[in-house]
């Protein structure tokens, strides 16, 4: 019932490739499962529980990659940077 009331008031439903299970974020980041664990529960990627199973919308992995690729070619400029003042 509360699929069709959202349906009726024009709410997408999720494609089910969107949304991944821990391990299928480690295979695709190519890290241990209890990883992806852990950095769900410190809030370290963007995660969601459903009852006790984490899940995980590609769409902000994605972006919390390109975060972290940014962030570190930054670090990775200023770093630069300092050696170059040497």
């Amino acid at each position: 019932m509360i699929i069709v009331d959202m349906l009726k008031k024009g709410v997408s439903m999720v494609k089910s490739n969107e949304i991944l299970t821990a391990k299928q974020v480690a295979e695709y980041l190519h890290i241990h499962p209890l990883t992806v664990h852990r950095y769900a529960r410190e809030g370290r990627i963007p995660a969601f529980k459903i009852g006790t199973d984490w899940r995980f919308h590609r769409k902000y992995i994605e972006k919390w990659i390109k975060q972290k690729v940014s962030s570190n070619n930054d670090a990775g400029k200023q770093g630069s940077k300092l050696f170059a003042k040497v």
